[in-house]
């Protein structure tokens, strides 16, 4: 496609035109070949390509140059990379408080400091700008710190060494900083890898940052805000007492009695040091259960947090725990309050259900007496390594600990997982176990999390296509890497995130009658706030 170079328009032009061209004429008479050859190439005509006017390429292109607009910015007045505390806050008044980017900054960005690991990925660079845009102060961490990486990131950037892997190195990272971005990612497939970065590096990650919190909660004279109350721990045979085990029925008539076949349950410590609840029961309508009244810690109450955390094993039974609310002394005004789990961990507050549907809902703070129940008439076929069915009466629950999980407003650790689409099939199962067992260490650590499942990640420009937001690993489409760091940086102050796990790609048709997802418009608007009502509709605590 050629494109000539535009005319000047107007009978006035023309004429200054056609003097300048008789002037030039007459002062190049006189000049050298070279001006003649220089002023015949000007007058050549341009040539565009299809990659010139490509929207995705102008994207990059643009952004290419906003960053090195951004680290000339920021480099202004710096001889080399280190600045003093008091540049660093004339920089950031002039660029994005005062400048032309303070309509991009949230209000108490400014007090907040966030880590992003995994910085240099393809999420993670585009996270570090969106944050440094809106105002927070922002540390990378990185493995390394030659050229190359330093030159990916924008200058104003705290950058930390460390290695998830390594516990060692990531306490200079999470100091001061009050939330986290969970970028990273495994370079390769191998098992080794995936569990060093998807589930080990979680876990590490979490305690350091849980570690601060409880030492800068110390030095305050007082308890982090994110610290769990322990109220059991099975480690040792003393630890058991005070641990009763009852059967019962929920049949008092004569049939029942000939359907009595036996029940029995113990708890004891096996000889590889683990608590375990275990026995069988065969009677109809029988149950068995392990029960404890509660012993808090002077001034603690169970209304300040809002569930119950169990770090459990065991055959793949579901169980009831049951909470006895109402005055310690006097037991016959005691209410009861039920909520299922199995391999659910978290079980918060808002899922217990009264027993008896009169009762008002439960209060945690007269909460005094803890029971798990096993009941056969509630499980599900489970099939067991051979094939062959499982007896559903008998059962076997291993025990670790249970722990009260602190209330919160807001997200502190947010973390990009995966669906498995994309990922090729040989090891499809290999990366979801990996990451699934990254996740789960999120929710036990404590802390108030939103962990993101987007599909394959595509190069795209971002703001531009509807997204869907579902549970149930349903989706089908990919996502732009774009939003999906926009999503992670809405979420950091959105209440309806906090404790949510949940996918997302790009709008898709679905069958007929299998419309199950809530569709959300994304508008390329900085201001829109799209991820509010897409995420108040799906479940908590997932």
């Amino acid at each position: 496609m050629i494109v000539t170079k535009a005319s000047s328009s107007g009978s006035g032009n023309k004429e200054k035109a056609g003097k300048r061209s008789t002037n030039t004429k007459k002062s190049n008479t006189n000049t050298n070949p070279d001006a003649l050859t220089q002023q015949q190439q000007q007058q050549q005509p341009v040539s565009i390509s299809l990659d010139d006017v490509n929207p995705v390429g102008l994207g990059r292109k643009s952004r290419q140059i906003f960053d090195e607009v951004w680290r000339k910015f920021s480099g202004l007045g710096q001889i080399s990379r280190t600045t003093r505390a008091d540049d660093k806050e004339s920089l950031d008044a002039l660029l994005i408080r005062e400048g032309p980017m303070c309509e991009f900054a949230i209000p108490g960005a400014q007090n907040t400091t966030v880590l992003v690991v995994g910085a240099t990925s393809r999420i993670g660079r585009i996270v570090i700008r969106k944050l440094m845009l809106r105002g927070y102060s922002v540390k990378a961490l990185v493995r390394k710190a030659d050229q190359e990486v330093v030159d990916m990131l924008p200058r104003s950037v705290e950058i930390v060494l460390g290695d998830v892997g390594d516990p060692c190195t990531l306490k200079a990272a999470v100091e001061n900083c009050n939330k986290i971005i969970y970028c990273a990612t495994a370079r390769s497939t191998i098992t080794g890898d995936l569990f060093r970065v998807d589930y080990q590096g979680v876990y590490n990650v979490t305690k350091a940052f849980q570690d601060f919190n409880n030492k800068l909660a110390q030095l305050r004279a007082g308890k982090s805000s994110k610290s769990k109350l322990l109220l059991a721990k099975f480690k040792s045979a003393d630890s058991l007492n005070g641990w009763e085990v009852r059967q019962g029925t929920y049949f008092q008539d004569v049939v029942a009695f000939k359907y009595d076949a036996g029940m029995d349950a113990k708890f004891e410590l096996s000889e590889t040091g683990d608590a375990v609840f275990s026995g069988y029961v065969f009677t109809r309508g029988g149950y068995v259960e392990l029960s404890k009244k509660l012993s808090l810690p002077l001034g603690c109450t169970l209304d300040r947090y809002e569930g119950l955390v169990l770090s459990v094993g065991g055959n793949g039974r579901s169980y009831v725990l049951i909470l006895e609310a109402g005055p310690s002394a006097d037991r016959s005004q005691s209410k009861l309050y039920f909520a299922r789990f199995s391999t659910k961990v978290r079980v918060p507050f808002s899922s217990f259900r009264p027993v008896k549907p009169d009762d008002p809902p439960m209060d945690p703070f007269l909460v005094h007496t803890m029971t798990i129940r096993f009941e056969p008439r509630r499980q599900r076929p489970v099939e067991g390594p051979s094939g062959a069915k499982q007896d559903l009466r008998s059962f076997k629950l291993i025990l670790e600990y249970i722990k009260a999980l602190p209330t919160g407003q807001e997200t502190d650790f947010v973390l990009v997982s995966c669906t498995g689409l994309g990922v090729e099939p040989s090891r499809r199962e290999q990366v979801l176990k990996a990451k699934r067992d990254g996740e789960d260490s999120l929710r036990r650590s404590g802390l108030g999390y939103t962990i993101i499942r987007p599909g394959p990640l595509k190069e795209e420009p971002g703001g531009q296509r509807a997204l869907i937001f579902d549970q149930g690993n349903r989706i089908t489409q990919g996502i732009s890497c774009a939003d999906v760091a926009d999503i992670c940086v809405k979420a950091l102050h959105d209440s309806t995130a906090r404790n949510k796990s949940f996918d997302v790609c790009y709008e898709y048709v679905s069958e007929q009658g299998k419309e199950l997802y809530e569709l959300v418009a994304h508008l390329p608007d900085k201001a829109n706030n799209y991820l509010t009502p897409a995420l108040s509709v799906l479940e908590k605590n997932t």
